[in-house]
């Protein structure tokens, strides 16, 4: 396994940045996307941090991604916001998506976009919790290339298809759910084949429509459509219900795809020479729709609290709620420096040689 790393997340960030901008991006799109990336790795989602940097290089070196694109408005309403995003990184627009979100939610009380021809957008929680922190219930949602496989299939028929929900505590904290609709998604079968390590029975599928546990076979069949591919939440069949994950799937690609006029199910495919064009789903609700925001907060609370004082099972040393251990892993990360794998370093280093940006203070 490969050793780890701490590195201080604000030099990592304009490692990030400086590289983006060698690439073509403008100052302010490269500080949101490196901002976006490193935000993962800090919260321990190192399948969603930098371990993709080369990917965007790539992307943008064959000009598969582009920066420095406007998306075209497709509609708008005082509560709604139709977008395509021209083919634009998926990082920045999606930051700045939510934010205009926000502030007609900040107006009319609720708000909700759909964006389509959009690139990767990175952890679904970051947008959820810009509106947590505004004292709002976010959500964030993106369909993504076809590599689930349907109960009873054999073939990737949706994405990974991620939901993210936030809503705001006291003191900073709050509950949020960031889940992929597969078992996993295709970053955490690539930290697999980086460690050669074997895959988990349960987690995915091969050509025939049976278990596999080899993750470089895997990634090079979904990368070829031959076949195969990632299981719904709950697995195989229907004992586990894997075929509420398959339901989850398609009510993201409904809301991302079908709203927005975009590319949903199979037809959504990355290849060597393309780029998955992507949709994505932005919800924002103030709490005084509701109640007041302070006792709605209060509530929040107790019942964050409670899951967290819950008598953990017998070997297990805790209970935790959605989004607590990455909470946790932030702190950790602001006071130690941001994880990452020696191999993902490595790689950093190669795209920091390649591209003349200095790495002076970061390894």
């Amino acid at each position: 396994m490969s050793q780890k790393i701490r590195i201080n997340r604000g030099r990592l960030e304009r490692f990030c940045t400086d590289v983006f901008i060698k690439l073509g991006m403008p100052q302010d799109e490269a500080q949101d996307s490196a901002e976006i990336l490193v935000a993962a790795d800090a919260r321990g989602i190192e399948s969603h941090g930098v371990g993709r940097l080369w990917r965007y290089k790539n992307g943008l070196q064959k000009g598969i991604m582009k920066g420095a694109i406007q998306p075209t408005l497709l509609r708008e309403t005082p509560i709604s916001l139709v977008l395509d995003a021209n083919g634009a990184m998926g990082l920045s627009l999606s930051k700045r998506t939510m934010a205009r979100t926000i502030e007609k939610a900040i107006v009319s009380g609720a708000a909700f976009s759909s964006v389509r021809n959009s690139n990767h957008f990175g952890i679904a929680g970051f947008y959820s919790e810009m509106a947590a922190r505004k004292d709002m219930i976010g959500i964030g949602m993106t369909n993504t290339a076809a590599l689930g496989v349907p109960t009873f299939g054999r073939k990737a028929m949706f994405g990974t298809n991620p939901i993210a929900f936030s809503i705001p505590a006291h003191d900073g904290r709050m509950f949020t759910l960031d889940m992929a609709t597969t078992v996993v998604t295709r970053g955490k079968i690539e930290v697999y084949d980086r460690e050669n390590k074997p895959l988990p029975s349960g987690w995915a599928v091969d050509t025939r429509g049976k278990g596999t546990s080899d993750a470089h076979r895997l990634l090079e069949d979904m990368l070829y459509q031959r076949g195969g591919g990632l299981l719904p939440l709950g697995g195989e069949g229907e004992l586990l219900s894997g075929y509420k994950g398959y339901g989850l799937a398609e009510v993201v690609d409904i809301l991302t795809a079908i709203l927005s006029g975009g590319v949903f199910g199979q037809a959504v495919i990355d290849s060597q020479a393309t780029s998955a064009r992507v949709c994505h789903f932005f919800g924002a609700l103030r709490l005084d729709l509701f109640r007041d925001p302070e006792a709605i907060k209060f509530d929040m609370d107790r019942l964050l609290n409670e899951l967290e004082k819950a008598e953990p099972a017998e070997g297990c040393q805790r209970v935790y709620y959605a989004g607590l251990k990455e909470h946790e892993a932030e702190i950790e990360s602001a006071r130690l420096g941001v994880q990452i794998s020696e191999k993902v370093a490595s790689q950093l280093r190669q795209i920091g040689e390649e591209l003349g940006v200095e790495l002076a203070g970061i390894f």
